[in-house]
C-alpha cells in the first residue's frame, strides 16, 4: 500500500483512539467491563465468539459497545461472521452502519466487499464515505474506479478520485482521464499517487494554461531528481510568466533550492534576481548568506 494510504489509515486509527479515550471518560464500570469482555473474544474460537458477538449486536447496548463488537466480528474469518457484518451494514443506519461498512474493509472478505456497491448507491453521504474508506482499507482500486467512472455527481467523483490517489492507482486515474476528461481533481490525484509521467506530459503540453500550471506545481509534490530537472527546464523555456511562476512554485514545493540557485546565477536582470532571491530565502538555502553579501556588494 502506498505511503499516503498508510498515513490515512494511521490517521483514522488515531482518530478512533482519541475518540475512544474521550468516550471512556464517560463510560460507567459496567460498560467498561462489557468492552473488556468483548476484546477478550479476539482470541476465542469462532464457535464461542460468534454467538456472543451476535447477542451483543442484537441487545440493548450503547453504540460504543456495539462498535467494539463489530470490530471483533471483522476478525472472525467465518462465512457466518462475514454475513452478519454485511447484514448489519445493510440494515443499520447512522454511525453503526458506517462502522460496520469500515469493518468489512478491515475484514477483507471479497463477497462482503462486492456488496458494498449497492450500499454506496442507496446510502447517504456518511454511508458513501464509509464505503470508500472500506475500499481504501481493503485496497480495492477497481471498486473505487467504478464509482468514479460511473457517477455524474461532482462531489462523489472528487471523493472517489481522492481515494484513488491515496491508493496510488495510477492506471485507474489515467483511464479516468480518457473517460471523463482532464480536471484539477485528477491532477491533484496524479500528484498524490506520484505519477510523474502523466504530470510531465500535462506540464509540457499545449493544453489549457490553468491546468498546465497546476500540473507543473503538482510536480513539486512528487519531487525527486527527474522532477527537479524538469521544473528547471520549464522555467528556462517558459513562454509566459504564468508557466515560469508555476515552475518556480514547483521548485519551492519540492525543496530544490540548488535549482533556484542555478536560475538565480543565470538570471539576466535585477527584477528576476530579486524574485529568485526571495524564493531562496523562503527555502532556507545554505548559500543564501553569500548571495545576500554579493548582492549588497553589487557583485551579482
Amino acid at each position: 500500500m502506498k505511503t499516503l494510504a498508510k498515513l490515512i489509515l494511521i490517521a483514522l486509527a488515531a482518530t478512533v483512539s482519541t475518540t475512544s479515550v474521550a468516550q471512556s471518560e464517560s463510560r460507567d464500570d459496567t460498560e467498561e467491563l462489557k468492552i473488556a469482555a468483548l476484546e477478550a473474544l479476539i482470541t476465542a474460537p469462532p464457535e464461542r465468539a460468534l454467538p456472543l458477538v451476535r447477542k451483543v449486536l442484537a441487545g440493548n447496548h450503547s453504540n460504543d459497545v456495539k462498535e467494539r463488537a463489530l470490530f471483533i466480528l471483522s476478525q472472525i474469518d467465518e462465512p457466518e461472521a462475514h454475513a452478519t457484518l454485511l447484514r448489519y451494514a445493510q440494515e443499520e443506519s447512522g454511525e453503526l452502519q458506517a462502522e460496520a461498512i469500515r469493518m468489512i474493509g478491515i475484514g477483507g472478505d471479497q463477497d462482503a466487499l462486492a456488496n458494498l456497491g449497492d450500499i454506496y448507491a442507496s446510502g447517504d453521504s456518511n454511508a458513501r464515505e464509509a464505503v470508500l474508506e472500506a475500499y481504501l482499507i481493503a485496497g480495492d482500486k477497481q471498486a473505487v474506479f467504478e464509482i468514479a467512472a460511473g457517477t455524474d455527481n461532482e462531489e462523489d467523483f472528487e471523493e472517489a478520485v481522492d481515494i484513488l490517489g491515496a491508493m496510488g492507482a495510477r492506471d485507474e486515474l489515467r483511464e479516468l482521464r480518457s473517460r471523463k476528461g482532464m480536471s484539477d481533481t485528477l491532477i491533484d490525484a496524479y500528484a498524490v499517487s506520484g505519477d510523474f509521467d502523466t504530470l510531465r506530459e500535462l506540464a509540457l503540453g499545449d493544453g489549457d494554461i490553468a491546468l498546465r500550471t497546476q500540473a507543473i506545481e503538482a510536480l513539486g509534490i512528487v519531487g525527486g531528481d527527474q522532477v527537479n530537472e524538469t521544473l528547471v527546464e520549464i522555467y528556462k523555456t517558459a513562454a509566459n510568466d504564468d508557466i515560469r511562476q508555476a515552475a518556480l512554485d514547483g521548485l519551492l514545493i519540492s525543496g530544490h533550492d540548488e535549482g533556484v540557485l542555478e536560475l538565480y546565477r543565470a538570471a539576466g536582470d535585477s527584477a528576476e534576481k530579486k524574485e529568485l532571491l526571495e524564493y531562496l530565502v523562503m527555502m532556507g538555502s545554505d548559500d543564501i548568506w553569500n548571495i545576500i553579501d554579493d548582492a549588497l556588494s553589487g557583485d551579482q
